[in-house]
């Protein structure tokens, strides 16, 4: 196995936290917990922040530099979290706020910065906020959420009455009527998570204001969720408008008037001068954008436009959809992936930034989706997939679990499921007649609760997550694929994340190099290089089961280059046969 040559470079994770130097995130590892499903330290089946704490080990070993972590506020778990009723304490189901702040000591002790995810298009319906303003029609709170009346000529509660047509992200309508007040209110997920109204600066102060309380208490920065959402396109009185007609549904698109509305970029520099500009330290920001085209991403990430450090965009984790959307399966072409990937690479490449993933608690496993999950080759299929992605100009994200090449979950029946999404999903296509069947397997394939299984540190009865019942049933290949079989394996899926991340953090090329895509066209290889200041690096990955020839003539000069680090044992030149998942690195330059 190749590795990394020696640098006597020190680590930046070991940098002062009040050296806020704006770019440090480039050269950095994040790292996403799913709280619910990393570690339990109470024996409900359900994982909490003393748990984490007592795994914060792993992470240190395995070198990354933040974790990003899942909502654990207060919250009725409508949808696991991301309905949020109280901003500013911890649920009692994951701990404490003295729990939390143990977590933030002990991060900070190894070096790991903390990153929480901020949820503030919507609130729980059980937010304080909310229950005034549903209560009381006269209150202040009232315009803290998006109330209409029913259609006129219609009568509120019926079909076809809502004030817009738009559909909502997690099935049937995005209005929910209120019987009590004679007004429907707006919910782009969940009925149990109105939309806030950001266009009353109220709302935007109490968001700031909570902001400003979590860095106090020495959090590193956000992950904001759906944060291009929260400026919708209102008319002169008011009025939002209906959306295009989605084929074969009642329902209309209404993303043309809440996806990256109007006054977004306002709101988001608004926040970072009321949260961010005068605060020593260097924090994170990271804006989750659906939607969001190339060229608005890098007007969000641009450094002199001061809102966002780096988006979430979900151009590339949609090319595997058919017409019917994410549960409509679609065979995955690899040059259409790759040209989506270099466009993205290409468009920030002098202005904006990057973030790099394959999956996290909204994605399927990126093993069974991208690579080839069978015994055979998951893998090196994971390490191909993690080499290519790591090597790429941005800031790469590691969901739990990834790291060990974690899988799909074989679910037997829908009563398995325990995710929103998926349970409306199927719950719409029963009523309507659909085709169950296919339905079904579009949830195997790409259902969230894939990703949310609970992680596997070892390969007893519940895999060291819980002494108690999982609250999701466990991945059954946890007695193979588990942190304690791979931890002392210098050939295990872990022990290459770590090579990989070794690489990062010493080599200059790969957080700061230009990226030039080579073979765009090939069906199978995955290949680029990476330049910067007379260095070059050469990535080349067979992308498939099956041994391919690399053209003879395209890396004649660099036959003779170093490897920097292979997945096979025996990595060789860049010409011949790259064996099925063969993923190698070169070293050019000088």
């Amino acid at each position: 196995m190749s590795t990394p040559a020696d640098d006597p470079t020190p680590d930046p994770r070991l940098a002062s936290d009040s050296v806020a130097e704006r770019d440090w995130w480039k050269s950095a590892v994040v790292y996403q917990i799913y709280p619910r499903s990393f570690a339990d330290s109470d024996g409900d089946g359900v994982g909490d922040l003393p748990g984490i704490l007592s795994r914060l080990d792993h992470l240190s070993d395995l070198g990354v530099d933040v974790v990003w972590l899942s909502p654990v506020y207060r919250s009725p778990m409508d949808d696991n979290g991301y309905d949020i009723s109280d901003y500013e304490d911890i649920d009692p189901l994951f701990g404490s706020l003295a729990d939390i702040d143990a977590l933030i000591a002990g991060l900070h002790e190894r070096g790991i910065k903390l990153v929480m995810d901020l949820v503030v298009n919507h609130t729980s319906d059980e937010h304080p906020w909310f229950r005034e303003a549903r209560s009381d029609p006269g209150s202040a709170k009232r315009d803290w959420y998006w109330w209409r009346p029913a259609r006129p000529g219609f009568q509120g509660g019926t079909p076809g009455a809502e004030p817009t047509n738009w559909a909502s992200f997690f099935s049937g309508p995005a209005w929910e009527w209120d019987e009590a007040s004679q007004e429907y209110y707006l919910h782009l997920f969940s009925r149990r998570q109105p939309d806030l109204n950001w266009e009353n600066p109220q709302v935007r102060a109490a968001v700031y204001a909570m902001m400003r309380g979590w860095l106090e208490r020495g959090v590193d920065g956000f992950r904001m969720d759906v944060i291009n959402l929260i400026s919708k396109v209102v008319g002169p009185n008011g009025e939002l408008a209906d959306g295009p007609q989605l084929p074969g549904a009642a329902l209309g698109d209404g993303s043309p008037f809440y996806l990256c509305g109007p006054r977004i970029h306002e709101f988001l520099r608004e926040m970072h001068e009321q949260v961010f500009a005068d605060r020593q330290g260097g924090f994170l920001t990271v804006g989750e954008m659906p939607g969001v085209t190339v060229e608005q991403a890098r007007a969000f990430t641009d450094p002199a436009g001061r809102e966002v450090d780096m988006v979430f965009q979900f151009e590339h984790v949609s090319l595997d959809e058919g017409p019917g959307g994410k549960f409509d399966l679609a065979p995955l072409d690899l040059v259409q992936l790759k040209a989506t990937l270099a466009r993205w690479q290409d468009g920030l490449a002098q202005v904006g930034w990057n973030s790099l993933y394959w999956n996290n608690h909204d994605q399927p496993r990126a093993v069974s989706r991208f690579g080839d999950d069978s015994p055979r080759w998951r893998e090196l299929s994971a390490k191909a997939l993690a080499t290519v992605l790591h090597l790429h100009r941005g800031t790469p994200y590691i969901y739990q679990g990834e790291e060990i090449g974690m899988t799909n979950m074989p679910f037997t029946g829908i009563e398995q499921v325990r995710d929103i999404e998926s349970l409306n999903f199927y719950a719409e296509l029963e009523a309507g007649g659909g085709d169950l069947a296919a339905g079904w397997e579009g949830i195997l394939a790409k259902g969230r609760d894939n990703a949310r299984t609970p992680m596997q540190w070892d390969g007893s009865q519940h895999a060291g997550f819980t002494a108690g019942t999982p609250w999701l049933a466990l991945n059954p290949n946890h007695d193979q694929i588990n942190v304690v079989a791979q931890a002392a394996d210098p050939s295990s899926v872990l022990a290459h994340y770590r090579r990989l991340i070794d690489l990062r953090h010493r080599e200059a090329v790969i957080a700061h190099g230009d990226f030039t895509m080579l073979l765009p066209d090939d069906p199978h290889f995955y290949t680029f290089t990476r330049s910067h200041q007379g260095q070059e690096l050469l990535v080349v990955a067979n992308l498939s089961s099956e041994p391919h020839e690399l053209p003879v003539t395209a890396f004649a000069d660099w036959i003779e280059a170093p490897v920097l680090l292979g997945n096979y044992p025996d990595p060789g030149p860049p010409r011949g046969t790259f064996r099925p998942w063969e993923a190698t690195i070169y070293r050019g330059g000088q």
